[in-house]
């Protein structure tokens, strides 16, 4: 399986000769290097509607005639505002992508699509997802703060790879997140959602030296970085 961080929270997973894209957000990421048009994906993965996980998925789910797959709210949306095609799920279900199974879990945030005129409407609740392709899992935990159920979640999976926010501000920061991997228990934590924006600098590689400390393995991806993941490796 190959993984490619675009930056921010959005991640590229390429398995079994498909792909699929979590939380696109290219155009307003002064760090992203990738452009929508670059992008050929098969399925999108939506944690919530916030602007800086949604801002790309309609651009790209139009070039690539992918599968925008989100909280019903957040779907029905794509489909009746911007005519995608959809697959509408909710929290605790599981949808089978024929190469791979991406199961919702809960986030504690929150999730409004914020529209030209001012007007803020309901997009469902946050959450994350769990994938699990070619024998792997993988965790993305979304938009979150600490919660307790992660160690649950954790007790539940045998979590390959983590995906988890470490800016502060608008989700947990450094410290909460070491305290997530430990409870999630990943064999490689990936930090993201951070640097695009000044509330949310942090220092990713002072976080992966706090994971090994606890050891735990940690990655820092630059925007644009991929790499290869196989099952045991």
């Amino acid at each position: 399986m190959q993984i490619i961080y675009h930056g921010h929270s959005c991640i590229q997973l390429i398995t079994n000769g498909k792909s699929l894209l979590i939380d696109p957000f290219l155009r307003g990421n002064p760090i992203a290097v990738t452009k929508p048009e670059d992008i050929r994906t098969d399925y999108i993965l939506l944690t919530h509607a916030h602007t800086d996980h949604i801002l790309d998925a309609e651009p790209i789910a139009q070039a690539n005639d992918a599968t925008v797959v989100a909280t019903f709210e957040l779907a029905m949306y794509m489909s009746s505002r911007k005519n995608l095609k959809t697959i509408d799920m909710n929290i605790g279900g599981t949808v089978d992508l024929g190469f791979a199974k991406a199961k919702m879990i809960q986030a504690f945030h929150s999730s409004g699509i914020f529209l030209e005129e001012g007007q803020i409407i309901y997009g469902g609740m946050p959450a994350g997802f769990i994938i699990q392709a070619e024998g792997l899992t993988l965790l993305h935990a979304g938009d979150t703060a600490l919660f307790s159920d992660m160690k649950m979640i954790g007790d539940r999976n045998k979590i390959d790879v983590a995906f988890l926010p470490i800016g502060d501000h608008y989700t947990m920061g450094p410290d909460d997140a070491l305290q997530a991997a430990e409870w999630f228990g990943a064999r490689m934590v990936i930090p993201i959602h951070y640097d695009s924006f000044p509330p949310i600098r942090q220092d990713a590689e002072a976080f992966v030296k706090r994971l090994e400390a606890q050891d735990q393995q940690g990655r820092v991806l630059a925007p644009g970085e991929k790499f290869e993941i196989t099952k045991g490796k």
